[in-house]
């Protein structure tokens, strides 16, 4: 473990995370500059880690490089290499994360409730974290517990003997308690030969959307700009001039561009970064899992960089800044940017490895076992109606799991499924392969709608944003559910042709719809199926899988055409 230990300003928060904080900073070490007026700092950030010890398989193995072929990324012990090196070539360093750490994470971190991820970014040296929306998985309680360290109140410490915690502090400036009171620390700050960076946490302000209602209740998040404002007008009070925000909250470029391009629209980190107080000198997001290197102008008309690094480890965000010994303040002509892609021409950290080795070795018992096979990889590509091979095999596993709960239709979300369902060489499904596809063990819960109801909940696929533009999350359904999607209608009347096994659905008629905890309580902006009633849970997503997969095997990848497209004749 890590020996550094990290002081924080606002120590009358301790009590929000249960820590014992105290005012200072970290101090990182130096070498003589050429300029004896100015302090170079590096900055380098990863952001939605996932708790990805093992270099990952699949979709999200690979970097694309617009100037080459994609490339193999990611991995703990080449991540932890590949930041050994860029902080070798500066003579100041910090290191971030901006969020997603862990949570939806690989088994190998997850069956130890992702203790060794934190005991992977202490060994790296991380000087601190904005919390993101899976960090919240578990809920408060254990949030606190990874910030202050103890084993796990029901399973105790199952990897290491005990369990220290996170060195860094865990940041959110826009979560607080129904009473205003902060529920953790909006901001930390660290000392570079002598000259202070703050660093200010922000989560996502749609949060209570994205995360199960159990694990956010007493907790409130505030808009993301206002907390970066008002953070770093207090940080600029207590004279730290240079400020970082880590934004737990992203954009995608349009094309899928490289690491280093940037072809966003307008969406919701990039209008923050335009809009934020000029005191913030960069800004890492993170959250879409996507890539991006822009540069934008202030409010006053001076450049920032605004930032991305892909997820699972697969490139480092790196931010090459020249401060002003006397003032602190940021030379912005001076700044310049890059993301680096974690290839593995590079030898691993042993002591990562040594890490990563143990907790595969500990897992591999449950890991390991078989649980079915398949003919082919069954992935997450949508087609263009926005179904999915993998959406639909988990849909038909859950109704399948709901049966004698009188389940007549499923419908699940695409942010639940977080891998594509790869086999070994032999076409076997491990249990670790089912639970990298659902990883958050979510209940299913069965409730009654009116044919009414369930044409709702399919309109509420497009949601009409306040720009005039629409989003869509479209929902997998299983084989008995089909219907007509018509994107050139206006919102909330895009759904037709509905059937359920075959025969049209009747707006009075009563049906039987399984879904997932999240879903059941609203989660996605699907509030009508809170209306839902006779409710009845039918276990868990991942036993539905396992058992489907069990039941079937081999199992083909379903092949599409559930939603249909255009207008209804």
């Amino acid at each position: 473990m890590s020996g550094r230990r990290w002081r924080l300003r606002a120590a009358a928060l301790a009590s929000a995370l249960g820590a014992s904080l105290t005012v200072g900073a970290h101090a990182a070490e130096a070498r003589p500059a050429d300029d004896p007026e100015t302090v170079p700092v590096r900055l380098l950030t990863i952001n939605d880690l996932h708790g990805s010890l093992k270099p990952p398989r699949g979709a999200r193995a690979q970097i694309s490089r617009p100037d080459g072929p994609a490339t193999d990324a990611g991995g703990a012990a080449y991540l932890a290499a590949y930041v050994q090196q860029l902080r070798a070539q500066a003579p100041n360093s910090l290191l971030y994360s901006a969020g997603d750490a862990w949570g939806s994470s690989s088994i190998e971190s997850a069956l130890f409730h992702d203790e060794p991820t934190v005991d992977l970014l202490n060994l790296m040296g991380v000087d601190a974290a904005s919390v993101g929306t899976h960090e919240l998985d578990k809920g408060f309680g254990e949030l606190r517990r990874m910030q202050t360290g103890g084993c796990h109140p029901v399973d105790g410490c199952q990897f290491e003997p005990s369990f220290e915690g996170a060195q860094f502090p865990l940041l959110a400036a826009n979560m607080t308690f129904p009473d205003g009171v902060p529920a953790a620390l909006p901001y930390a700050v660290d000392y570079v030969d002598g000259v202070p960076v703050g660093v200010i946490g922000v989560m996502s302000s749609e949060a209570p959307d994205k995360i199960a209602v159990d694990a956010v209740t007493g907790l409130q998040f505030g808009d993301e700009l206002e907390a970066i404002d008002r953070t770093a007008d207090t940080l600029d009070f207590l004279g730290v001039r240079a400020i970082v925000v880590l934004l737990h909250r992203g954009d995608t470029q349009a094309t899928g561009g490289g690491p280093n391009s940037c072809d966003l629209g307008d969406g919701p980190a990039l209008t923050i970064a335009t809009r934020a107080t000029p005191k913030v000198d960069a800004i890492f997001t993170a959250d879409t899992h996507a890539q991006f290197n822009c540069t934008v102008d202030d409010p006053a008309g001076n450049p920032r960089p605004v930032m991305q690094a892909a997820s699972h480890g697969r490139i480092v965000s790196v931010v090459d800044m020249v401060l002003d010994r006397g003032t602190g303040e940021v030379n912005r002509e001076r700044t310049r940017a890059f993301n680096q892609i974690v290839t593995h021409d590079i030898s691993p950290d042993p002591m990562v490895a040594d890490l990563v080795a143990r907790a595969g070795k500990k897992s591999d018992e449950v890991a390991q076992r078989p649980v079915g096979a398949v003919t082919d990889d069954i992935t997450r590509e949508p087609t263009p109606s926005g179904e999915s091979p993998l959406g639909d095999l988990i849909a038909d596993s859950q109704l399948e799991a709901a049966r004698g709960r009188g389940a007549q239709i499923a419908l699940t979300n695409p942010g639940g499924i977080r891998a594509d369902l790869l086999h070994d060489a032999d076409g076997t499904i491990t249990y670790g392969n089912a639970y990298q596809v659902q990883p958050f063990l979510n209940s299913l819960e069965v409730r009654t709608l009116t044919g009414a109801q369930l044409k709702d909940v399919l309109e509420q696929q497009f949601q009409a944003r306040d720009d005039g533009s629409t989003a869509e999350l479209i929902l997998a359904p299983s084989a008995s559910l089909t219907y007509r999607i018509d994107r050139r209608a206006p919102v909330g009347a895009r759904i037709a042709d509905i059937h359920v096994d075959g025969r049209p659905v009747a707006p009075d008629e009563r049906y039987r719809v399984a879904v997932n905890k999240f879903l059941a309580d609203g989660g996605d902006g699907f509030t009508v199926l809170r209306d839902g009633t006779e409710p009845a849970s039918a276990g868990n997503d991942l036993d539905a899988l396992t058992s489907y997969l069990q039941n079937r095997s081999p199992v083909a990848p379903p092949a599409p055409g559930r939603i249909s497209l255009g207008a209804p004749n």
